[in-house]
């Protein structure tokens, strides 16, 4: 019997909670929405998705069907609309996924060149004297006071304050030595 009936009568019907004219619509025109979204996507696993979601989501449309137009129209409104819906979906992950691909690169060159200035500080450590690199390795390395390094190394606070004053020297002329 629902077999004969009109598009209209059954998206009314189905529109006030009539699970009997629902499924004969959707049954009806299933492979009509998901002709379309195919030929709007171009791929067949996206119309698939879509076609269900619009499937899915047709109970709570019907709602504001006013049936001003034939049912296929509206449903092909519909069909478009997801569609569109799908695309700006996609084009906003896109950025997003660009921002962050931009974001993952200046992360990387960061690292990269924090590991370079870190090649470049040993390398230079390895041309200080023994006592220079000691005092270095408690005061930057080990986070030690100067006070603290000087108790350590039995020497006074100042003499620790002139051999990192010293280190400070030595490393700014070999980065402008470097930089020629």
């Amino acid at each position: 019997m629902l077999m004969d009936t009109p598009d209209e009568m059954l998206a009314t019907a189905a529109a006030r909670g009539d699970r009997a004219a629902f499924a004969t619509l959707v049954g009806r025109h299933y492979d009509r929405i998901h002709g379309l979204a195919w030929r709007l996507t171009g791929s067949k696993a996206e119309a698939e998705d879509l076609a269900q979601d619009i499937s899915a989501a047709l109970p709570a449309k019907l709602r504001h069907w006013r049936g001003e137009a034939r049912f296929t129209t509206w449903l092909y409104r519909v069909v478009v609309n997801a569609a569109h819906d799908l695309r700006r979906r996609q084009a906003t992950r896109a950025r997003a996924a660009q921002g962050w691909g931009d974001w993952e690169r200046a992360r990387q060159d960061e690292i990269t060149a924090e590991a370079a200035a870190r090649d470049w500080l040993a390398q230079a450590m390895t041309e200080l004297s023994p006592e220079l690199r000691d005092t270095v390795a408690l005061v930057l390395g080990e986070e030690l006071t100067q006070a603290e390094a000087g108790l350590v190394l039995g020497l006074s606070e100042g003499t620790i304050a002139w051999r990192m004053s010293e280190v400070k020297k030595r490393l700014r002329a070999k980065a402008r030595e470097d930089a020629r």
